[in-house]
């Protein structure tokens, strides 16, 4: 019994360590611009854009599927705002986004 519970004791450290190791090596830097890019759009996440909420269109945004800030209720002063941000904001890999408002 004593010989179980101390393999499963060397088991369970062995694979935290290597879950920990993993953890750092493959981490991937997140691009905080489809955060603010959320937080931006109106939020009604009414899905007249064709994405399923605010959120969704912009991850499309940042992510360059779509040139076009394409947000219904969104009002025009925030969509240039949007634009100047996306614009002006290098993302992880140092890239600007240019998108139409």
């Amino acid at each position: 019994m004593l010989n179980a519970i101390l393999m499963m004791t060397v088991v369970a450290a062995l694979m935290g360590l290597i879950l920990g190791i993993a953890g750092k090596v493959f981490y991937v830097q997140p691009d905080e611009r489809e955060e603010a890019v959320t937080a931006m759009l109106p939020g009604y996440n009414c899905g007249g854009c064709g994405f399923p909420g605010c959120s969704g269109l912009a991850a499309a945004l940042v992510n360059k599927e779509l040139d076009t800030v394409i947000c219904k209720p969104c009002k025009a002063d925030m969509k240039a705002k949007i634009v100047e941000y996306l614009a002006n904001t290098p993302g992880p890999d140092g890239t600007t986004i240019k998108v139409k408002a």
